[in-house]
């Protein structure tokens, strides 16, 4: 009996960026059980020390699988056909539930292996994690999922894999890279020098995660007017407006409404950090509950969506963030999708009495940052629903003794507002997730 086990050299974390190098030890054993009674054992240790082990094969490789529920046109399928013709047996074996999208050259670990009873062969594999290649993701109509496919076959047997799966994040690609290299050496001239140092190379992937923390780390407050038709409802500053796994999205809300008399009064309002997950490739059933509720659903999606509520912002690029329905637009426009919505993270606040407050949204480490494909674009919000009211001060003057009481029914309005940010992928090393040992016996 063989024993083949894999484990990941980065044992804090089996969590990589693309681009990244992965690197995994894989062991062969010859096992030898000595749970038998003694008489047995001694014959069976008698047979095995006549024979031994011998694998023919090894080989390894990094595949990207990808099971989706979306329909895919006939030119996608018949190139899907083209490349299985001139597949060898192996890609039968690895097929995972779903079609495989990237897969790297398998490397040959060994050829023709012979191991003795008890005996141990350890490899090394190591591959470089393909920079175009989609992130991990699980959501509603498409996962995305990478696997070390560990493949082996015994002498006159059949061809037996071990699947290893890795976490893997986005990481931008630099649009002109050749401009970064200026404020690589602007930052060594500035060092001490050293003569005696050989001058480093700088790789792709380094460039990479500098060009990510200058876009995370700059802040860039931006303020956003909200008014209803009754009035002024408050002022919502966003500090920056992309963020890493594991960080917090900070922004204030400020109600006062200054030299204005208040006119409305925001009784509640509650922060809900979204993901959206929207096909790019149109499909027909979509498209008629489109047209649908487009034709006859238009006074609804008027009140419902934002209560014609407007935004307003002195960045011209911040007009994309105003509501569709808002006010101050005369002409309707055809409704943004949607797409399928899964709440991650809610911040929720009573602000009756509240001229300044400040909301606190955090961002999970388990969850898939921003990324596009050929058949989905993952986006991120925030989600704003406001409970506003025009009964100022509980409708009642304030006593000169005794209690303020509130009243018992008091009109509201809800109003709802989504306002996009950008979520990045944080540094692998930073996200504790162990990993364990994955095994495979071949008897």
């Amino acid at each position: 009996m063989i024993e083949i086990k894999a484990k990941l050299l980065r044992a804090d974390s089996a969590i990589y960026a693309t681009g990244e190098r992965v690197q995994c030890l894989i062991e062969f054993t010859h096992k030898v059980f000595s749970d038998e009674p003694a008489a047995s054992q001694a014959v069976h240790n008698a047979n095995e020390a006549r024979s031994q082990e011998n694998l023919a094969w090894a080989s390894a490789q990094l595949h990207c699988y990808r099971k989706t529920s979306y329909s895919t046109s006939a030119g996608d399928r018949a190139a899907e056909l083209t490349e299985m013709i001139g597949r060898t047996a192996l890609d039968a074996v690895t097929q995972a539930p779903g079609e495989v999208i990237v897969a790297t050259k398998p490397k040959i670990l060994f050829c023709d292996l012979r191991l003795q009873p008890g005996e141990t062969k350890m490899y090394f594999f190591n591959e470089f994690i393909p920079r175009d290649g989609p992130p991990t993701y699980r959501g509603h109509n498409i996962r995305y999922f990478y696997k070390i496919t560990i493949a082996t076959q015994r002498v006159k047997s059949k061809v037996q894999t071990l699947a290893v799966p890795i976490r893997v994040l986005p990481i931008p690609i630099i649009s002109r890279p050749d401009e970064l290299p200026v404020t690589v050496e602007t930052n060594e001239e500035l060092a001490p020098t050293n003569p005696f140092l050989e001058k480093r190379e700088i790789s792709e992937l380094e460039i990479s995660w500098h060009h990510l923390k200058n876009v995370t780390a700059r802040r860039a407050p931006k303020f956003y007017r909200i008014s209803n038709k009754r009035g002024f409802v408050g002022r919502f500053c966003l500090f920056k407006p992309a963020y890493k796994l594991g960080e917090d999205i900070v922004g204030s809300l400020d109600f006062d409404p200054g030299v204005n008399p208040r006119k409305v009064r925001c009784v509640q309002f509650s922060v809900k950090l979204q993901q959206q997950e929207l096909s790019i490739r149109p499909q027909p059933v979509q498209n008629h509950q489109l047209q649908s509720q487009s034709s006859t659903g238009d006074d609804v999606s008027s009140m419902n969506s934002f209560d014609m509520a407007s935004i307003a912002s002195g960045v011209l690029a911040d007009n994309l963030h105003k509501s569709a329905t808002s006010a101050s637009s005369k002409v309707k426009e055809a409704p943004e999708p949607t797409g399928k919505l899964s709440t991650i993270s809610t911040s929720h606040q009573v602000c009756y009495a509240t001229l300044q407050t400040q909301v606190v949204v955090p961002i999970p480490l388990h969850v898939t940052p921003t990324f596009r494909t050929d058949l989905v674009d993952v986006r991120w919000r925030l989600h704003f629903e406001f409970v506003t009211t025009t009964l100022i001060d509980f409708g009642i003057p304030n006593p000169e003794s005794g209690e303020l009481k509130a009243p018992s029914e008091m009109p509201v309005e809800t109003m709802v507002w989504n306002l996009p940010v950008t979520v990045y992928a944080a540094n692998p090393l930073q996200i504790y997730a162990p990993n364990q040992t994955f095994n495979l016996l071949i008897k």
